[in-house]
């Protein structure tokens, strides 16, 4: 058991003032009520769902010695150190780095933002780095992986005292390299605050998660931050092609750079074929075949070599190293049905996510054969991407299929009316309403016939259902990749 002295926990944090015994022998932290037992810290978080102020009480029931608050009660007890804080996530944040010795120093960590190819690059990235010898560790939407051992992600970005757990663990396991997302609710909620980042990597910005930012600039600003808070030797890596990729930069001090497939750049690629069985890339003018499809992973890849290469990687170990990467779980992966029917599962779930897929399979298509979209999109999220989400898939499909995606708390049917209203008047009859996800994609099998593609969007890697709070096993690829199989 790890035991530590509570002020040297809070050496980098700002406090107003401490109440008792500052020197308190610590032996654990805990941000989640239940998990407090004797010896530990507590930090009273102010979150979206629920004050942690109002669990104090339990806290001290369970054995905390310590409470870091930014309210102290008007009768704080006597036998419990009080620690007024500025900000509790911030001093979460730095005290869980603290207590597991600064993993992230002892490790080359990068980070990847951004609204779509997070989990990909990360991914990816792991991969890369572990199939050339170097030990690694990855935390994304999928899962967290120390090595090759692996724990069931919670979250993209986890709180940051399963951050530093995790790190610390990559550190003991002998990794010398970790990947990880990072989310705009992660930075908003400053969980990566007091780690030392080697790099970071922006992808791109399109809308999602309005309904947690309240505004685009908010979201945008969210994702600013982890540059703004990236070390001076560290690398900023950013997309070229993308509006904001010069304004993330702004008010870093790490060196940057940028990767790009139509403007000037550091790092420069070309599509030189687009096919279902892979990618031929032109990078820094050599010549690559992946098996990853479609322009979008284009960017991906072209990212991931710039980052590799930044890392000390050759370019000739990057460049053998890409030809070998597979998609990530859920992202444009396909089968082909022995009538000849392409089935594609991806994770696209945001309207930028959406068009990109749509467009990757429009490009490689003959148009001989027909192209049915299955989309929906979850409840109790960003509303204002329904309507548009159903207006790219019409406009970019031949058949589209509305149905329930994650309703969480709403009603189903509603989601779905929020997407027929964007479904423009021309493309009504082509347009179908089947709430149940599992009676649409048997729908979508039935009416195709050879050479046609079903494209289910949304879920992905997720192998889950969540309806009115329960999540029920529901797996989109044992579902469409089942059934064409066994056609």
């Amino acid at each position: 058991m790890k035991v530590h002295d509570l002020r040297s926990l809070l050496a980098e944090c700002p406090v107003k003032q401490i109440i008792g015994n500052e020197h308190r022998t610590v032996s654990a932290l805990a941000s989640d009520s239940r998990l407090v037992g004797p010896g530990s810290v507590f930090f009273a978080l102010s979150g979206t769902q629920a004050d942690g102020h109002q669990f104090i009480g339990q806290a001290i029931a369970q054995g905390a010695v310590a409470v870091v608050c930014e309210k102290i009660p008007e009768n704080p007890s006597p036998e419990i150190t009080w620690v007024q804080a500025e900000s509790t996530a911030y001093c979460l944040a730095m005290s869980a780095s603290a207590f597991y010795g600064h993993p992230s120093r002892q490790l080359k960590l990068v980070g990847v933002t951004g609204t779509n190819g997070k989990t990909t690059i990360a991914t990816l990235l792991y991969n890369l780095f572990s199939q050339a010898g170097y030990p690694s560790g990855l935390i994304s939407t999928i899962r967290y992986l120390v090595g090759k051992q692996e724990y069931p992600a919670t979250h993209t970005t986890p709180d940051p005292l399963t951050i530093n757990k995790l790190l610390s663990e990559m550190v003991s396991r002998g990794c010398s390299h970790a990947f990880m997302e990072v989310s705009s609710h992660a930075m908003a909620q400053m969980r990566t605050f007091g780690l030392h980042f080697t790099g970071g990597i922006f992808t791109n910005l399109t809308h999602d998660h309005l309904d947690y930012h309240g505004s685009f600039a908010a979201y945008r600003d969210a994702k600013k931050l982890f540059f703004d808070i990236l070390p001076k030797e560290a690398f900023a890596l950013i997309n070229a092609d993308d509006r904001n990729g010069r304004f993330m930069v702004q008010n870093t001090r790490a060196g940057i750079y940028s990767y790009a497939l139509r403007t000037d750049a550091d790092f420069k690629a070309r599509v030189l074929e687009n096919q279902f069985e892979g990618l031929l890339l032109n990078i820094m003018g050599k010549e690559v075949l992946t098996r990853l499809i479609g322009r979008f992973n284009a960017y991906n890849l072209l990212a991931i070599y710039a980052a590799a290469t930044l890392l000390g990687m050759s370019e000739e170990e990057a460049l053998t190293g890409l030809s070998r990467l597979e998609s990530a779980s859920g992202r444009f992966e396909y089968v082909k049905s022995e009538s000849g029917i392409i089935g594609i599962v991806d994770y696209a779930h945001t309207p930028d996510a959406l068009e990109n897929v749509l467009s990757t399979i429009n490009e490689i298509r003959t148009r001989n054969e027909k192209l049915i979209t299955i989309a929906g999109a979850g409840g109790n999220r960003d509303k204002a991407k329904r309507p548009e989400m159903a207006r790219i898939a019409c406009i970019q499909s031949d058949i589209v299929i509305l149905t329930s995606d994650n309703p969480r708390w709403e009603d189903p049917n509603e989601i779905l009316n929020d997407m027929r209203a964007g479904v423009p008047g021309e493309h009504y009859k082509k347009t179908i309403v089947i709430p149940d996800r599992r009676e649409a994609i048997q729908a979508a099998v039935n009416m195709a016939t050879k050479g046609d593609i079903i494209l289910l969007a949304g879920k992905g890697h997720e192998n889950y259902q969540e309806i009115q709070g329960k999540k029920h096993h529901f797996d989109d690829k044992e579902e469409l990749f089942g059934r064409l199989l066994n056609t």
